[in-house]
């Protein structure tokens, strides 16, 4: 028995593939080939990271390679619309970064646009194969190469497209982050920043955006809020 690499035309993906020798045959190898296509990819790789036996010390870091490789999903033949407006959601990536001090400064992470000026969040279309948790953790994947915990939902945002004569449904989520690819998807169109809260808001030009990450912001307060008061009580 050898071990060969074999590449998928979809994703190219390098996969091991045993093929039996044959002694009686030198010019006839059987070969046996999976293909990981995209929708393979969001039904076990996506699902995997979003399951909570990811942490930020064990993980497999040939998936990570793998995700430079994973086709972004593309089209809209699976979007979700509600009485006309797309359903789109995406996620707050954060961290706390030490600032020297007894406190932890809150900072999250921005992608650039693909189209037009300043940076926002990951986000995009839920589809209908998916929950609206999984599609965030997707499109947070795809877009920014960023894996961590989904949280609860920030809220829901109506407002119109700049493309399209239409209104979107758009709905955030908080992920903290807990590791960062080096290969993602769409890793050379765009560029990821960590930011300061204020400072996301010089830059991000979405008010719906903008108004999620002040709701981010408030439950992070009262998080720390209410332990820093049970703190106190021991």
């Amino acid at each position: 028995m050898s071990v060969s690499p074999f590449f998928s035309s979809s994703s190219l993906i390098p996969l091991n593939i045993i093929i039996p020798s044959k002694t009686n045959t030198k010019n006839k190898i059987g070969v046996m080939g999976l293909f990981l296509s995209r929708n393979l990819a969001c039904k076990f790789i996506y699902p995997f990271l979003f399951s909570k036996r990811v942490s930020k010390d064990l993980f497999p870091k040939q998936l990570g390679n793998m995700m430079s490789l994973v086709s972004p999903r593309t089209g809209r033949h699976l979007q979700r619309y509600d009485k006309g407006c797309r359903q789109v959601v995406g996620c707050i990536p954060y961290r706390y970064k030490n600032n020297g001090t007894r406190d932890k400064e809150l900072e999250v992470l921005v992608i650039s646009a693909q189209k037009g000026h300043g940076m926002q969040f990951p986000k995009g279309g839920w589809e209908t194969d998916e929950s609206m948790e999984q599609a965030a953790l997707r499109e947070t994947i795809e877009e920014a190469g960023v894996v961590g915990s989904v949280e609860s939902k920030l809220g829901k945002w109506c407002y119109k497209s700049k493309r399209q004569p239409i209104m979107h449904e758009g709905y955030m989520f908080p992920l903290l982050v807990k590791k960062e690819l080096d290969n993602w998807p769409e890793m050379n169109t765009r560029k990821r920043r960590w930011m300061t809260v204020a400072e996301v808001k010089e830059i991000c030009p979405y008010v719906w955006m903008n108004e999620a990450l002040d709701e981010l912001v408030k439950r992070q307060t009262q998080v720390h809020s209410k332990r820093d008061g049970d703190m106190c009580r021991l």
